[in-house]
């Protein structure tokens, strides 16, 4: 039995539902100790405002650094501290609101590091993808079998690749207003592949 197989590629557009946002309480001093006691409590103040946002649980400590803190010119000013955070939020009206609250309440302390969107209700684009798939396969499959002076017969196997997602091409624009702010959830792909064997006929 002679056999033709072919991996097609599908992918449909989704907008992401929830963030991840990345940000750090900041501080100097002239002293480790002062730094850190100064950082310490904007980043208290970050996990405060953070909970009227989102659950506990997703409030994730990712790092925190003291350093020398030098100007332009080496010259040692004393020490900046960090407390790094991933936020992460169930919807993106929630995390621009956090991130104006911050903003208006931390101010110089807060320093945004990056907000990541994702998608966690694909609302039947996975399917979509991954029926857009399946037609690229077998469109790839008749051509090559025509090729061969043959049609498509029955399907022997259907193996399903790995199905992921990306984020937005372009980082979506963030509008902070007073009390609150606005993402732009933009468009994420769903991206699926499948390789399909079918019979040759003859």
């Amino acid at each position: 039995m002679m056999t033709v197989t072919v991996t097609g590629t599908g992918t449909a557009r989704v907008a992401p539902d929830s963030a991840v946002v990345r940000l750090s309480a900041v501080a100097r001093g002239d002293g480790v100790a002062e730094a850190y006691e100064s950082m310490s409590s904007a980043a208290g103040a970050v996990v405060e405002v953070a909970r009227r946002h989102t659950e506990q649980r997703r409030i994730a400590s990712v790092g925190i650094t003291v350093w020398p803190w030098h100007d332009h010119s080496g010259t040692r000013l004393g020490y900046e501290a960090r407390h790094a955070f991933a936020i992460g939020c169930a919807d993106l009206a929630s995390a621009g609101a956090m991130l104006g609250e911050l903003a208006a309440g931390i101010g110089d302390a807060l320093a945004v590091d990056g907000v990541g969107l994702e998608v966690t209700e694909d609302h039947g684009a996975g399917d979509k993808a991954r029926e857009a798939a399946f037609h690229d396969a077998r469109d790839r499959a008749a051509a090559l079998a025509r090729l061969a002076g043959a049609g498509l017969g029955a399907v022997q196997t259907i193996v399903e690749g790995d199905a992921g997602q990306g984020g937005p091409g372009p980082m979506p624009r963030m509008a902070m207003a007073h009390g609150g702010g606005a993402i732009e959830p933009g468009e994420a792909t769903v991206t699926s592949t499948v390789t399909v064997v079918w019979e040759l006929a003859y």
